[in-house]
């Protein structure tokens, strides 16, 4: 059985959510990629094991995580049962619900009759009585909002959820949902966005600023930009690569001469700090406060490793962070 290591906290950070009394570790490790069907259960077990050992706490879900759909969430069950189960009250376990689950017109998008059954089966998959975080995962053009967001105070109510969240919303939009979910007194407390060097809506779409003027948090999920923001793509694309895969938003463009002038600028401004490029992409993310957590990934514990060197960061200077604005000039990925 897995004992954990008795100075798991010494070295990590964790930031309030918003306004609420909830603190997340700076960083979280997310189950997107994998944790699925066709993963090593041994090298799962070895990252999430290393991971809680650094004083990630944090682990995020969706129900369509694998492939196949739910297999991420089935493996952390097993991974769980192995291995955490001492450890639960120290930890944040997350799942969404937005995205296609299962056949017919009631495995998608934003309905009561969706997202509530969804959890119910996400809840099975993990072996667990209750997830910590449950977000909505992307916004629902024809449902009505105060379905949605009643579906999600209904389910904090029945005690399957301590907290609520919602994912891929704009400013707008989550100023909407945060004035029904205050109405009904729900405890919303965060925003999962896509937020990176090269991906900076957030700004654009007003999240970031109404995040923070209503007072609530936000978790960024690909801040590495699916690998971009890594050596992986400076000599070649490998052919073993999403990009080749055609998996996620990578498949959207290709890895032109201005994507790869840009890697290569940030690539040796990183080294000229002594980080790698995803450590000072990770830094880059963690530079105020209007972030509460920086979501990574891993398909191998070294990856992990270099990932949580940011723990140790020296913070960015005003005038390294509008160098990096300069070499970026607007671009967005």
């Amino acid at each position: 059985m897995y004992r954990a290591k008795e100075n798991r906290y010494e070295n990590m950070t964790y930031r309030r959510v918003g306004n609420s009394g909830l603190l997340l570790p700076e960083v979280s490790l997310g189950l997107w990629h994998n944790f699925g069907t066709y993963d090593n259960y041994n090298e799962m077990e070895r990252i999430l094991t290393r991971a809680f050992d650094a004083g990630v706490t944090h682990f995020d879900l969706a129900n369509n995580y694998g492939p196949e759909y739910g297999s991420a969430e089935e493996n952390f069950g097993k991974l769980f049962k192995d291995n955490f189960v001492p450890y639960r009250d120290e930890l944040i376990i997350s799942t969404k619900a937005g995205y296609d689950m299962w056949p017919g017109p009631y495995g998608n998008w934003g309905s009561r009759k969706y997202l509530i059954a969804s959890l119910d089966q996400s809840l099975k998959r993990m072996g667990l009585d209750y997830v910590d975080i449950f977000y909505h995962h992307r916004p629902d053009p024809n449902t009505p909002l105060e379905e949605t967001m009643g579906a999600l105070s209904q389910i904090v109510k029945s005690g399957k959820a301590l907290y609520v969240g919602i994912s891929n919303y704009d400013g707008d939009k989550m100023k909407e949902a945060a004035a029904i979910l205050s109405d009904l007194n729900t405890p919303f407390i965060i925003n999962q966005n896509r937020y990176s060097i090269l991906d900076r809506s957030i700004e654009t779409n007003g999240l970031k600023k109404a995040a923070a003027s209503n007072g609530k948090g936000i978790i960024a999920f690909s801040p590495l930009a699916q690998g971009l923001l890594t050596d992986r793509y400076l000599n070649g694309i490998p052919s073993d690569s999403r990009m080749v895969k055609a998996e996620g938003y990578l498949k959207e463009k290709g890895l032109d001469e201005e994507t790869l002038s840009i890697l290569l600028k940030l690539r040796d401004f990183a080294e000229n700090r002594g980080q790698s490029l995803a450590q000072l992409a990770l830094s880059w993310i963690l530079k105020d406060d209007d972030v509460t957590s920086v979501l990574i990934g891993a398909s191998r514990v070294s990856q992990l490793e270099d990932n949580l060197q940011v723990i140790k960061r020296t913070p960015l200077t005003k005038d390294e962070i509008e160098e990096i604005d300069k070499i970026t000039n607007g671009y967005k990925y």
